[in-house]
């Protein structure tokens, strides 16, 4: 298994408008072999931000890579560079992937 995260840190007052940029969009992972499970989370808020991060779980490594290769994620990410949305993001998303070693569940 494996998770990819993206953090974004949105600026004060953005948040609305972030959330409803990720609760509105397409959604293309659903058709994506190895996609797992998807969650948008909000974290805490600081003096200059309010942390976000994307965290989806796939079933391998190489599943996930593959989905950065596909068309369905160019589709899902044909907007990210838009000038519109840049006000909102203090610095681009910050990337971390983490192979799972160990699950345990209810």
């Amino acid at each position: 298994m494996f998770i990819a995260m993206n953090r974004f840190r949105v600026v004060p007052g953005s948040e609305e408008a972030f959330e409803r940029m990720w609760l509105d969009r397409d959604v293309y992972l659903r058709s994506v072999p190895g996609f797992e499970a998807f969650h948008m989370l909000r974290g805490p808020a600081h003096e200059d931000h309010v942390l976000y991060s994307s965290h989806t779980v796939w079933s391998s490594k190489a599943d996930f890579e593959a989905w950065t290769r596909s068309e369905q994620f160019r589709a899902a990410h044909s907007r990210a560079g838009d000038t519109s949305r840049r006000a909102m993001y203090l610095g681009g998303p910050q990337f971390e992937g983490f192979d799972v070693i160990q699950t345990i569940e209810a």
